[in-house]
């Protein structure tokens, strides 16, 4: 059986107030996949007083934009990120969520239920989904045993003196540190099991990380990567920075998308607009091969409607990320509008 798959950059419907808008150009293929998920960067939770930009969350009317996911063809979504935090705010989401029948992954009302994942079916095909963010506030976020809130992978930091650089040695005013990143060993087996776990049940698994600063690929993001694929993953994709796309690597013939940038993000913080690049992924399975992966670039007009691009409107993007994944091997082809990722 062959399958068609979308995944999405971040969702944000901040500032939608005709659900019909954002979808409108892409709902038709979004309805004509087999299954699309995206991270939803956003709460569907009516704040008191509306919830104001300048607040480190993102809070999205709870019934127009609940609509305008359903109406796009969303079919299921991720919200363990860095938006989705504050005990009322997870709970109205995830019970609108679930009003509109949207499988989702990634937060609950405890640690279990935010890291359980989600198994679709079509067919005789089961497509398995979980969600984590290393990108996340130090208070009233992280999921506990007995505490809602969203599944986390910890990351740490150090910062080391550049000791064997030839140029610039150390004793030099002003010499930049090395940035060195790693993940939480008790984090990662706890993820490692989660995904052996999930594929056990699944016949395809994508793992979707909330992660990253910046346009650069930190260490720790391709230590999780790495493991969700020596696991069982078939795909990760990656998602936080909105401003940037990062690179993809082909690891033991699976991709990694490290950054899909936004898909819809048309109002960021502080009620400013964005023209922010994203990515649609594109991928075509035959049971549980991978066949091909695709994809292509997408922006936000002032119609806030999410917009398929041209490679010319884009070459800019499109040659820095090249540029970039070719240092991890993968080739990317540009085939008309679209972007091949040569998987061998």
């Amino acid at each position: 059986m062959s399958l068609s798959m979308i995944l999405t950059g971040d969702i944000n419907l901040l500032g939608v107030q005709d659900p019909g808008q954002p979808f409108t150009l892409v709902e038709h293929e979004f309805r004509a996949a087999d299954v699309v998920y995206g991270n939803l960067e956003c709460c569907l939770y009516d704040a008191p007083g509306g919830g104001p930009h300048n607040n480190p969350a993102f809070f999205a009317p709870a019934a127009v934009a609940g609509e305008a996911l359903k109406r796009g063809g969303v079919q299921a979504v991720g919200i363990a990120n860095n938006v989705n935090f504050g005990e009322v705010a997870v709970r109205a989401s995830i019970k609108r969520l679930d009003e509109l029948g949207i499988p989702h992954t990634g937060a609950g009302d405890n640690l279990a239920q935010a890291r359980a994942p989600i198994v679709l079916k079509r067919g005789d095909t089961r497509i398995g989904f979980l969600q984590r963010t290393s990108v996340y506030w130090t208070a009233n976020h992280e999921a506990k045993d007995d505490a809602p809130g969203v599944a986390v992978i910890r990351g740490n930091t150090a910062y080391q003196v550049p000791l064997h650089r030839e140029v610039q040695p150390m004793n030099r005013p002003g010499v930049a540190p090395i940035i060195v990143t790693w993940t939480d060993p008790e984090y990662l087996q706890r993820f490692r099991d989660d995904v052996k776990s999930l594929r056990e049940k699944s016949d395809i698994v994508v793992a979707s990380l909330h992660w990253g600063n910046g346009d650069e690929v930190l260490q720790y993001m391709t230590e999780i990567a790495h493991a969700a694929i020596d696991e069982g993953a078939d795909v990760v994709m990656g998602h936080g920075p909105h401003d940037h796309v990062l690179p993809v690597e082909i690891y033991k013939g699976k991709p990694i998308f490290y950054g899909m940038g936004a898909l819809s993000f048309y109002i960021g913080h502080g009620g400013r607009k964005r023209g922010w690049t994203g990515l649609l992924v594109r991928l075509m399975f035959s049971g549980r091969k991978l066949d091909s992966a695709a994809f292509q670039f997408v922006r936000q007009d002032d119609e806030m409607r999410i917009t398929p691009q041209k490679i010319e409107d884009v070459q800019g993007v499109f040659d820095k990320i090249s540029k970039k994944s070719a240092v991890y091997g993968t080739r990317l082809r540009a085939n008309g509008d679209q972007v091949v990722v040569e998987l061998a």
